[in-house]
């Protein structure tokens, strides 16, 4: 029996379409929060962009614990730093997580993960995504990063399977 090159070529390409793509390692989160120090306001520094962010060009998250979980405030600005936008949710803890894996709700039934990977010591900054790694936000307490915590963050982002090379800076790529 003689089978063709164009055969086996068509056959590879058939079979290559049923293969999965590989899914991500599992993304590790910081071993705690201590919600009374994220409490509080956080201002964007950085993003992966998505369509819930489109026309932004600053944001801030305000988090709140209140009983058994956090109201969230996101506020969004224009270029000139005209508020243009607001969206209210409730946050809660994922059992077990130490809170480090929040599910959030902006719109109910619906819930994201937020997961937080990286917290200053100081809780001066936070780097917040979630396991698929569509979804990539750099949190300050104010609107600039030291050199130094930006380095640590840029520096551990590959190791977490993030491209740094993909973050809009919604302030100056300089922070």
């Amino acid at each position: 029996m003689k089978v063709s090159v164009a055969a086996i070529l068509t056959a590879l390409l058939l079979l290559s379409g049923c293969a999965k793509t590989p899914a991500p390692a599992p993304l590790a989160t910081v071993p705690d929060v201590d919600l009374e120090r994220y409490r509080g306001t956080w201002i964007e520094i950085a993003r992966y962009e998505n369509r819930f962010e489109k026309g932004c060009f600053g944001a801030s998250a305000t988090y709140v614990p209140h009983g058994d979980h956090i109201l969230v405030t996101n506020r969004c600005f224009d270029r000139t730093g005209i508020q243009s936008g607001e969206a209210n949710g409730r946050a809660y803890a994922v059992e077990g997580s130490h809170n480090t894996k929040l599910r959030v709700s902006f719109f109910r039934p619906f819930y994201g993960d937020y997961w937080v990977l990286m917290v200053g010591k100081n809780y001066q900054y936070s780097v917040v995504g979630e396991p698929t790694r569509r979804y990539l936000w750099i949190l300050s307490r104010t609107h600039t990063l030291s050199d130094a915590d930006k380095k640590t963050i840029l520096d551990t982002l590959p190791s977490l399977g993030y491209d740094a090379s993909k973050l809009y800076w919604t302030s100056s790529p300089s922070n």
